[in-house]
């Protein structure tokens, strides 16, 4: 059994509420134009969900402080807080995969913003399924936690080695299997996914780079949603603590697309971060880790790498 401190109305409220900010964005702000983000909209943006994140922490646990005990509320509260962060925090390495595959496919910056739309659409239904299905695993099998810690620290292993390196996009199954079974066209046709053709319908490169930007995020979310079960099993803290990192990971792309390159380093926080997460959740049965010393932990990690990346490009330039 599914052990929550939601009730089925505020599961509503936060979706409605999720979908009320994308058809804002679409409609209302014109998410689905092409345009170029600058970097004082993106900057906006990122400040507007990460504020929104915090008034939802601040609601929720307020709403618990008044409706269950201070004790559950400072709890949930700061669960949603610590998984908010490592969501966030691991959101980043999704910004240079992101970069990787918009440079490679040369697409223009305008297209980028409509791209990213759909593959946060995807993302968000994708993540509702691995979310339920992994949080019943949890509580069907608690020995899976385990095998969560040692998948992380095997992860941030792999991650610390290949820091430094580039994938290479061409040698990508699904690039290439794409290839094989679609016709494709040679160049862009505005933001069109796809064109008829001498009657047949063809497909545009920008369709190719959305497939594999949704194939990104399915490969973060195994490490991500994994490494938020070292804070909680609560599939409502679970949920929106990812939902809101997804959904501010759009801002967070054209904020630091123009400056990549100065956080070289901190892909080594990163890679720390899920060996930290792994080994909190191999060693829960002999040591508890408070989940406020998980919070300044992860935070020296990620703020760490930041500054040295910032040193060391400085030091560079």
């Amino acid at each position: 059994m599914l052990h929550t401190i939601a009730h089925p109305w505020m599961w509503a409220a936060f979706i409605a509420f999720v979908l009320g900010m994308i058809l804002l964005d679409v409609f209302a702000l014109g998410g689905s134009k092409a345009h170029k983000v600058g970097v004082k909209e993106a900057a906006i943006w990122s400040a507007v969900w990460v504020s929104l994140a915090l008034l939802f922490d601040y609601g929720l646990w307020f709403y618990l402080k008044e409706t269950v005990s201070l004790e559950v509320a400072n709890t949930k509260a700061m669960e949603f807080l610590t998984g908010y962060v490592i969501e966030k925090s691991l959101s980043v390495d999704n910004v240079f995969v992101f970069l990787l595959i918009f440079s490679h496919f040369a697409v223009p910056v305008q297209y980028q913003r409509k791209v990213l739309l759909y593959g946060v659409l995807g993302a968000i239904v994708m993540r509702i399924a691995m979310i339920l299905a992994g949080t019943w695993v949890v509580t069907q099998f608690s020995w899976v936690l385990y095998l969560f810690g040692i998948f992380l620290l095997f992860t941030g292993m792999r991650m610390l080695v290949a820091a430094e390196k580039e994938p290479d996009l061409e040698a990508n199954p699904v690039l290439r299997l794409m290839k094989k079974m679609l016709p494709f066209t040679k160049g862009y046709h505005g933001e069109k996914f796809s064109i008829i053709e001498n009657g047949k319908r063809v497909y545009t490169p920008l369709f190719l780079v959305l497939i594999l930007i949704e194939i990104s995020d399915v490969v973060f979310a195994v490490d991500s949603i994994p490494a938020i079960f070292a804070v909680t099993t609560d599939p409502f803290i679970v949920f929106t603590s990812n939902i809101f990192a997804i959904m501010g990971l759009r801002a967070l792309y054209f904020l630091l697309a123009d400056m990549a390159d100065r956080f070289h380093l901190l892909k080594f926080g990163l890679a720390f971060v899920l060996m930290f997460v792994g080994i909190k959740m191999l060693i829960v049965k002999w040591i508890h880790v408070p989940t406020t010393v998980s919070l300044l932990v992860i935070g020296t990690l990620l703020a760490g790498s930041i500054i040295a990346s910032l040193i060391a490009t400085r030091k560079k330039d």
